[in-house]
């Protein structure tokens, strides 16, 4: 292939004033990219979501790192802030090229292998449990290649050591708080220097997005409740900048952080009186309600396990709850 025929590289953003880089590794799906973030210091090269593993993002990181100037044989350590495979996905690559470490969350690491194990029943798990809750037969039959199609991504599994949340964890010679939170993915972490207030937060708070909340067979029963609580601690720390794992660092992490809150909870409000008006609905009919009824499997995947969330945090709080209907499939209706 020429000079003129080679694909652009991905952009590499020096960020001098914090001592690191931003690498945007491209995705296939509307958010575009994921953020990867690249500290030097003393203990090497640390790469932070080094992304999913396809031939494209392999190429992307071969030139980002001769851009960078960096050999595989640098890269001490890769660090995860959470198991999803567009932050995951390259982490058993890199450590076969670097022989560098993976460090995660040890409950990050147990949804990982709940999701993309060896032993995951994720592929009849999930159509069961959309299933029973409304979702068609002729939509349930897209999922089980669509969460297959996945395995590649994040293959091969990388060994992990873990994290411990509130242990400082030294990257690009610097000390680093790890901060668990959970809803959008259980055992995230995000990483804070106090002294720079800067956080490296993941998906936990997203600039222009709100964060998928997913309730998932075998994973935490409440993650709502645990994503709003997370929200709330995250909010007393010192942020002036925070660096996400999709779209643009920000400043305005406090006032994020207040509009994500009221989003839930006047979604929250909305599915309430979807539920009052309709009388009793299944999951999948508040889901279409919410989103729409044309999604791909992708996003639809998504949007039915947050309208699983916010129900099953509406029956938490007594404000509705659920019941089995004609046939032995779920529906929901106000509380009385």
């Amino acid at each position: 292939m020429s000079k003129q025929q080679r694909e652009p590289g991905p952009e590499v953003k020096e960020m001098p004033e914090h001592h690191l880089a931003q690498v945007k590794i491209t995705l296939d799906n509307p958010l575009r990219w994921v953020n990867s973030y690249v500290l030097r210091g003393d203990e090497g090269v640390t790469i932070i979501d080094p992304g999913p593993r396809t031939e494209g993002s392999e190429r992307e990181w071969e030139a980002a790192l001769t851009q960078l100037g960096i050999t595989p044989g640098d890269i001490a350590s890769i660090v995860l802030t959470h198991h999803h495979p567009d932050h995951y996905g390259l982490a058993g690559w890199f450590q076969a090229r670097s022989g560098g470490r993976v460090w995660m969350s040890r409950r990050a690491h147990q949804e990982a292998m709940l999701m993309w194990g060896p032993n995951s029943a994720m592929e009849t798990a999930l159509p069961s449990l959309f299933r029973l809750h409304g979702m068609p037969e002729y939509r349930l039959a897209e999922l089980p290649a669509h969460l297959k199609g996945f395995n590649a991504q994040v293959t091969p599994q990388p060994d992990v050591s873990f994290l411990e949340a509130g242990r400082p964890f030294h990257m690009g010679d610097r000390r680093w708080l790890p901060i668990e939170t959970a809803g959008h993915a259980p055992g995230h972490l995000s990483f804070y220097d106090a002294d720079r207030g800067v956080l490296l937060c993941g998906d936990a708070v997203l600039p222009q997005i709100s964060p998928n909340v997913s309730l998932l067979p075998g994973s935490d029963e409440a993650p709502l409740a645990l994503y709003l609580a997370g929200l709330r601690r995250l909010r007393e720390l010192d942020v002036r900048t925070a660096y996400p794992g999709h779209r643009n660092p920000f400043t305005h992490f406090r006032e994020r952080i207040d509009a994500l809150l009221e989003h839930h909870e006047e979604r929250l409000a909305h599915i309430a009186g979807l539920l009052r008006e309709a009388g009793q609905l299944t999951a999948y009919e508040v889901c279409t309600a919410l989103f729409g009824d044309s999604l791909g499997i992708h996003q639809l995947r998504f949007a039915m396990c947050e309208a699983l969330a916010h129900l099953a945090e509406l029956a938490r709080r007594h404000n509705a709850r659920m019941a089995e209907g004609t046939g032995g499939a779920l529906y929901f209706t106000v509380s009385d």
